[in-house]
């Protein structure tokens, strides 16, 4: 198991007056605390009132009945500083004057930013819309356009509808009888021309008694008589001079018969030439038609225009993409699904962010808030690289993977564009890339969709560039502050582009009015979550533990996470109840609850400590042992555990050993606390003499880490005990940190160091006798149980403030500290006497010893060189 003290911000207010003497008497006698000891008295300070452990709130002093009453609070209460700094980072048109908002987590920052920026979203502009469409030219690198507000959809749905008409009005058309006639025309023209010259040469060769016949392979010439093919056979024997006469004859009707076939060709081509022409000037008729009322929507948009009549040329040239479609009547016509078919995705518009009254949400994986009319609010709760900065989507086809621009999707910041981004900042850098990619689309102000493949070069494959998008949005993080200061140190970039800190407090003064924003605050997270009204009894006491939350008596934590989850628990326990109101025995059952639901270590930790498996003592006095407290957090619960501290003390060569450091089981601020008890003894005892002792501290059946200095005064007191060999009474407890000239400083987890002691001592019966010592500075900390609070009210047990380890002295030992005298030295029977005195024992049995100090001649310098060697 492992012990941490916990150390905690020690900036309190100054410490209250200690009371008189007189008040002194008077409060001991209240809460039953010891009289005088051995003269002591004038040592010892009073034991604290019951009415000083838990500061309670008056319910009547709220001034209503219950939050039925009340106007909920709108945002956040006590953070004027935070709120501050976000209307100066939004207000600033920069995009390197983004806004970091730290805080503790369960603060609610994120639904208090949200409500902040609403107001000041509903009086800007509603950015523009953005799409994407095809590059005829360049189709790897889509063009994206920007349309006013609300019309980037209407013009999407424009061109699905004119595509939708083409595939009806084309088929109909071309099947017409008008361009049917047309058609026939122009081949009537060419097969007139063809067969008017084969006519010709037909007639010329009758007139030469020469026959053109016609056979699968091609065209044949034989000699005619009276009007008969003369046979081959027959033609042989004929005389050689006709027969050279009939082959002048038929070489040059061939000739003629050449050029007639050479000139089919090219009548051909001009055919097709001619019905091409005559397609295209029925298509522009056509296309234009279904295009007028595209190009009317927008008439004013000039990039659009353009780009409408980049289609028109494309949809003329492509024309018989739409005689490919069916047009039976018998079959209903349906419209285009541009998704699916991959002839028309090129003529389809691709709206990346579109503005109906929202922000396009389509895929989108966060939450979008803002007013109608107003800058969008986003907040990407899954911060990827791809959501961030959009991504480019991929179908398989035949095995492979392709893409074009209607697969171009949108990230946040597009979604975002023109208003805000709320992000979280631990996330954001949780994912690959995400973090680096913001950083860049920030630097050079336009979003950018790049696949991360390509950005490091690992994709050698052709892909898209689309066209970047000019990038008009404030970023706004949110992250503890243990982010934010450890990217502020490792990151140049970030406090360039990050310039404005929000940084929300986790508490505030608990004030009368502050006590009454808190009920508005409440009555928001009644209103936000449908619970029961809370009554002023109810209020009062989560004033009461939002005190404790906060550690500090005087103020009240402001973690709505936090408040509204045990209101919530609080809420269910009333409703068990029947109550119609949520009163403060449900909020005492929830805060009960809460601790049963995860106090098994610290049961197991105090049932080892009733069956002395664990050796703690809280009655007697014994030397060199006291009573120290530690804190356990574990999750968010935390609890006291007593632990015995032990010193032992003999002449050496002046060395303080900290076992726990030796055992490497002591941190850094432990063994610093450890190191100071070196520098208190060195400066008040024995000054003109070397310290010539050997001491050992360590904390008992400890087996695990020890950190932080909140036990170094209760070590200092069981060092101080050995040497003086006074017993210390057992029945006290003793924390709080010590400095070099003996003053108490304050610690961390007071109130839970105090409750286990109490816990210790009350199983095992309460005498009366028992109490804890803890700094003067922590009194202001106090919100103990009112379980304590009752025990101490009827004398049973006591919490002394302590400012000075001799007051300390003086609680656990009954004698006076003492105080030097003129002749330089401190009383006799005096404690600090006895100590001093044992001191010089040491000091003159060392210069007693053949060659003085031998070993670490420089005590000091010895416990310097173990600490670097450590």
């Amino acid at each position: 198991m492992i012990f941490k003290y916990l150390q905690r911000d020690k900036s309190a207010k100054a410490n209250s007056e200690e009371p008189a003497a007189d008040e002194k008497d008077a409060t001991q006698d209240t809460n039953g605390a010891v009289g005088d000891r051995s003269g002591a008295a004038a040592d010892m300070p009073a034991a604290l009132l019951a009415s000083d452990l838990r500061h309670t709130v008056d319910p009547a002093s709220l001034g209503f009945h219950s939050t039925a009453e009340l106007t909920a609070a709108s945002g956040l209460i006590g953070q004027d500083r935070a709120l501050e700094a976000l209307a100066f980072g939004t207000d600033m048109k920069s995009l390197d004057f983004n806004v970091f908002v730290l805080g503790p987590a369960a603060a609610g920052k994120s639904t208090a930013v949200k409500s902040f920026l609403a107001e000041r979203a509903r009086r800007l502009a509603l950015p523009d819309d953005w799409i994407y469409v095809n590059n005829f030219e360049t189709p790897n690198r889509p063009r994206a356009l920007r349309l006013p507000t609300g019309r980037a959809r209407p013009f999407a749905k424009a061109m699905i509808s004119a595509l939708d008409e083409l595939s009806g009005t084309v088929p109909a058309v071309f099947e017409g009888e008008d361009y049917q006639t047309r058609r026939r025309a122009i081949d009537e023209e060419f097969r007139g021309e063809a067969e008017d010259a084969f006519s010709a040469l037909n007639r010329k060769a009758e007139e030469q008694n020469v026959a053109i016949l016609k056979t699968p392979t091609g065209f044949v010439m034989a000699p005619m008589h009276d009007g008969e093919v003369v046979k081959p056979e027959t033609f042989n024997t004929l005389p050689e001079s006709y027969r050279e006469d009939v082959a002048r004859r038929i070489e040059g009707l061939q000739t003629d018969l050449q050029h007639i076939l050479e000139r089919a060709p090219r009548a051909e081509k001009e055919r097709r030439q001619r019905l091409a022409e005559l397609n295209e000037d029925v298509a522009r008729v056509v296309v234009a038609n279904a295009l007028d009322d595209v190009r009317e929507m927008v008439a004013d948009l000039g990039q659009v225009i353009a780009h409408i009549g980049v289609v028109e040329i494309d949809l003329v040239r492509s024309i018989g993409l739409f005689l490919e479609q069916s047009n039976d009547d018998e079959i209903v016509h349906q419209p285009l699904d541009p998704a699916r078919d991959a002839r028309f995705r090129r003529y389809i518009v691709n709206v990346v962010v579109g503005h109906d009254g929202s922000v396009d949400g389509e895929g989108a994986t966060g939450e979008a808030a803002g007013g109608a009319g107003g800058a969008p609010i986003y907040e990407e709760l899954n911060p990827t690289y791809a959501n961030v900065i959009g991504r480019i989507e991929h179908l398989a086809q035949m095995g492979a993977l392709v893409t074009d621009f209607l697969l171009v999707s949108a990230g946040a910041l597009h979604r975002a564009n023109g208003g805000f981004l709320l992000v979280d900042a631990r996330k954001l850098l949780t994912f690959p890339f995400a973090w680096e990619a913001l950083k860049r689309t920030l630097k050079s102000g336009e979003i950018r969709i790049e696949q991360p493949s390509e950005m490091f070069g690992l994709l050698a494959t052709q892909s898209l560039e689309p066209e970047p998008i000019p990038l008009d949005v404030k970023v706004i993080l949110f992250g503890d502050r243990e982010i934010y200061y450890l990217l502020a140190a490792v990151d140049p970039d970030f406090t360039r582009l990050f310039k404005v800190q929000a940084d929300f407090d986790d508490s505030i003064d608990r004030t009368e009015d502050n006590n009454r924003a808190f009920a508005s605050l409440i009555a928001s997270v009644v209103e936000t979550h449908s619970l029961k009204p809370v009554a002023a009894s109810g209020v009062a006491r989560m004033i009461e533990e939002a005190s404790r939350m906060a550690d500090d008596r005087d103020k009240v934590s402001i973690e709505v996470g936090r408040i509204a989850d045990l209101l919530r628990e609080a809420d269910y326990w009333a409703g068990k109840a029947g109550r119609d109101m949520t009163e403060s025995e449900d909020v005492a059952r929830a805060v009960e609850g809460r601790i049963q639901r995860a106090d098994r270590l610290r049961d197991r930790a105090q049932e080892a400590i009733q069956r002395n498996i664990v050796l703690i003592d809280t009655e007697g006095a014994k030397v060199g042992q006291v009573n120290g407290l530690s804190v356990l957090q574990l999750g968010g619960f935390a609890f006291g555990k007593p632990s015995r501290i032990s010193a032992r003390v003999r002449f050496g060569a002046g060395r303080v050993t900290d076992i726990e450091r030796e055992a490497k089981l002591g941190g850094p601020l432990h063994s610093k606390g450890v190191m100071i008890l070196w520098g208190f003894l060195a400066g008040r005892y024995v000054l003109d003499q070397p310290l010539a002792l050997a001491a050992s501290l360590v904390f008992e059946q400890s087996y695990g880490g020890v950190e932080g200095d909140s036990a170094s005064s209760a070590e200092l007191y069981a060092l101080l005990s050995a040497l003086a060999e006074v017993p210390i009474r057992q029945g006290l407890a003793v924390t709080g940190a010590v400095n070099q000239w003996g003053e108490v400083q304050a610690i961390g987890g007071v109130n839970e160091k105090i409750e286990g002691f109490f816990d210790v001592c009350h199983a095992r019966g309460l005498t009366g006798d028992q109490g804890v010592l803890v700094p003067q500075a922590n009194v202001q900390h106090l919100m103990l149980r009112e379980e304590v609070v009752a025990m101490v009210k009827e004398g049973r047990f006591a919490i002394y403030p302590v400012s000075t380890v001799d007051q300390g002295i003086a609680l656990l030992t009954g004698m006076p500290a003492g105080d030097r005298g003129a002749d330089g030295r401190f009383g006799e029977g005096t404690f600090n006497r006895l100590v001093e005195d044992k001191l010089e024992l040491f000091a003159q049995r060392l210069k007693a010893m053949p060659g003085g100090m031998r070993g670490g001649e420089n005590p000091i310098a010895s416990l310097q060189g173990k600490e670097q060697t450590s």
